[in-house]
Order: structure tokens, then sequence, then C-alpha cells
């Protein structure tokens, strides 16, 4: 229930929500952050929080350490340039790792074995990220919802499950103060065969299952990762067949979002409808009584996104969009 301040009105509940991160540890401290910054209740994390790519630095038997990245060879003499160079690579949004050339050439020619050692190695820098986000919101008493998005490999949920603090509200409905919450990081089907993917039919029925674990005298937030169709939060450059963009420098820009998500708002008209998955599409829309939201990504710049919501009993007070 709301807590009454004296002139007996309900007491404002405020959030802030932001999405897209991948790999970007610089991001992912700023959304920690942002629980003591904004002086927030809750955080929500929309999904498509992992990184797309492993940089090696390579250990020869002289002990130099080699490195490619962005284009340029390194060769680290220390320990500190390792360590310079790996906070670098984190920056970016990739994962470093040392390795032996010898395990390197080993694992080269072993695609099982390659792929097992790179998941392993990503859900440790997931670990130590779901620790620290433990540790720092665990002491202010910040609820904190993390949802893996469609970019997110298949583990992804079950690391984040073992935090004490954080929660992994996807394919749930969860408490986030008064509010209930119901979480789907899958995405619609997207050009790039990504790992977390549902057809239309399959979001629609994954979300009408979750709408029989809601409670009907309780404000409702959707915190779905793929944004509804055609509602201008959706939309990305036009793609042909080869993956090439329609317009060159000048992109065709066209709905790519879920019309199973669409329809969920439409039907259960939450107070609150939170996304993310298209950076292009910062922004926010009115649907019938519900408020959605999309606050756009540029995680690759170091810039973490995202909107700081309001919220009073059944009502969106205010929006403010933030970048940091």
């Amino acid at each position: 229930m709301f807590k009454k301040k004296a002139s007996g009105r309900p007491s404002e509940y405020t959030l802030f929500y932001a999405g897209d991160i991948h790999g970007s540890e610089k991001c992912f401290r700023k959304f920690v952050n942002a629980a003591k910054f904004y002086q927030v209740d809750a955080l929500i994390l929309g999904g498509d929080i992992s990184g797309k790519a492993l940089v090696p630095l390579v250990e020869n038997d002289d002990d130099m350490v080699k490195a490619r990245f962005l284009g340029t060879d390194h060769i680290l003499r220390n320990e500190e340039e390792v360590e310079t160079l790996k906070q670098a690579i984190r920056f970016n949004g990739f994962y470093p790792f040392e390795i032996r050339e010898e395990k390197l050439r080993e694992l080269s020619g072993d695609e099982v074995s390659r792929q097992s050692y790179f998941d392993q190695i990503m859900a440790d820098e997931l670990r130590r990220w779901v620790n620290l986000a433990d540790e720092r919101l665990g002491e202010q008493g910040t609820r904190c919802l993390i949802m893996p998005g469609n970019d997110d490999e298949v583990f992804t949920g079950g690391v984040i499950d073992e935090a004490e603090y954080v929660v992994n509200p996807d394919l749930r409905v969860t408490d986030m103060g008064p509010f209930q919450v119901l979480s789907v990081g899958y995405s619609n089907i997207t050009p790039w065969n990504s790992p977390r993917e549902m057809t239309e039919e399959q979001l629609d029925v994954e979300i009408q299952r979750l709408e029989q674990d809601l409670d009907s005298t309780r404000p409702l937030v959707l915190n779905l990762h793929v944004p509804p169709y055609d509602t201008g939060l959706d939309y990305a450059p036009e793609l042909r067949d080869d993956l090439s963009i329609v317009g060159g420098s000048n992109p065709n820009m066209v709905p790519v979002g879920s019309r199973a998500v669409r329809d969920a708002i439409d039907r259960l008209q939450p107070v609150l409808s939170v996304h993310g998955h298209i950076h292009e599409s910062r922004g926010s829309v009115q649907l019938g009584r519900s408020v959605a939201i999309n606050p756009g990504s540029e995680y690759n710049s170091g810039v973490l996104r995202g909107v700081i919501v309001r919220l009073r009993q059944d009502e969106v007070v205010s929006v403010q969009f933030v970048s940091a």
C-alpha cells in the first residue's frame, strides 16, 4: 500500500529505467550509482546486458602480452599496462581475458570447448557486476530488477538468479513497492538470429500466461524488452536481405516492434510500460491510459541513457529523460 503524507495524498514512487548497455561496465556502474544520484526508489535494467565480443590478451613464452583491440596491436610489458587495456576493453562493452598462446591455439581448433570457455568468461564478468549491485544497492535498500534481453545468452538469467538482493524478473510477475511488474525479456524475431527471440504468437501466449498471476487491485507496470509496434518507440533502419541499410547514410526508418506487446498494452492498460531494444527510438508515447517509454541507448560512447519516472498510485506524474 502507498504511505500517506500529512496532506493525506499518496506518496510518490520514483524509478529509474535503462536498458541495452551491451557489456559496457561504465554504463553498468552508472546504472547502479543512479539509485543514490537520482534518489529513486527502484532501478530497472531492461535487457541486453551482455557484450558482443571477447578480446584475448595473449601471453607468449617471453612473458610478453599481446592484444589486438579496435584495429590496434598492443604489446603490454607489465601488469599496469595490462589492467589499463582491460579497462579500455570493458569501457567499450567487450570482455578482456588473459590466455596463454598455446591454449588459444588449442581452443581455435575445438568449437565446442571454445564456446564453453567464452561463456564462462562472460558469466564470470556478469557475476562480478551482480555482486557489485548486490553490495551497493542492498546497503541502500533500493529495489533493483535486472532482466536479460534478446541479445543475452541463455545462461545470463541463471547468473542473475544467484544474486542475494538483485532480482531477475524475466517471465514473472514481481513486486516493486506498491506496483506489480510483468516482465518479458525476449524480443520478436530479428534479422540477427539473437539468442532469445520468440514469434509474435509465442510472445502473446507468454504475456497472457503471466496475466493469470496479476492482482486486479494493484497498479501494473509492464517491463517488456521489445517496444510496441508502430508507436514511434520502435523505428529502426530498414534492412535488405543482405542486412545492408536501405538509404545508406540517410536510412529509411520503419517500425520493427512487437504487435503482441502493443496488444498487451491496449488490453491491460498498465500505468507504465518500459522498453528498450531499439536504440534509435528514444521517447515516450501515450497509449490509452498508459505511458510507454524507450530511453534509447548510446552504450558504445560510454553514455547511459535512462529515464526517471515519478508515479503516484495509478498515474505517471512526470517523465524525465537523462544521460550520464
